[in-house]
């Protein structure tokens, strides 16, 4: 989820690996577009490398094939997500309801600057096969980890509820990601930032401490 690069030439040109990791953002951006704009099925390497302005030669020095492009691709997406979360976590102080604002509100602005990125991220990356769908198993157990892991030290400090089992924070990111898929795909609700109530709304009620009876 980068600005496009471009790399200068001739004897001002950079060395080898930073042409190489300028080229590969470029392949990854154009991969987002091609994936968002005709589906992962119907993309291709010749039109990924045409979209970035390269070569299919480049793209296979990059790529050994379209498969390991949409991985390279989910797992930047991935990785730029939760650190954004972190960073709208932590932005939050010590107040539980805060924090989870703030990374709640990173990870849908995030989303909404990004729309080809978090199409690969929460729509294409279903149909691009088992390694994918592993991969994305994992970046969701990771999630779900994150949610726990806050959880349980909010509660220790006695201001909110513990989750009922780990299961309870995986349910979290399964409804928020369909919520969030569901957007990408049908455009409803019409901005991805307005499902943060809908959303606020679900973790509250599996965390919000019991009442006084």
């Amino acid at each position: 989820m980068t600005d496009r690069a471009t790399v200068p030439r001739g004897r001002h040109a950079p060395p080898l690996e930073v042409r190489l990791s300028v080229q590969r953002r470029r392949l990854l951006e154009a991969a987002a577009a091609e994936f968002a704009r005709h589906g992962y099925a119907e993309a291709s390497a010749e039109a990924i490398s045409r979209a970035a302005g390269m070569s299919k030669a480049t793209f296979y020095e990059h790529f050994a094939n379209k498969e390991e492009c949409i991985l390279a691709l989910f797992d930047v997406a991935a990785t730029e997500v939760l650190q954004a979360m972190a960073e709208g976590t932590a932005a939050g102080g010590k107040d539980p309801l805060q924090r989870m604002r703030g990374g709640l509100r990173a990870f849908l602005d995030i989303l909404a600057a990004h729309p080809s990125e978090s199409q690969t991220l929460l729509v294409e990356i279903i149909g691009a096969g088992p390694r994918a769908a592993q991969r994305r198993d994992e970046v969701f157990d990771r999630f779900a980890e994150a949610i726990d892991t806050e959880n349980a030290a909010a509660a220790r400090r006695g201001s909110v509820a513990r989750l009922a089992s780990p299961d309870d924070a995986y349910a979290i990111v399964g409804a928020v990601a369909e919520l969030a898929s569901r957007q990408i795909r049908l455009g409803v609700p019409a901005d991805v930032r307005d499902l943060e109530p809908v959303i606020e709304r679900l973790i509250v009620g599996l965390v919000a401490p019991p009442a006084p009876v």
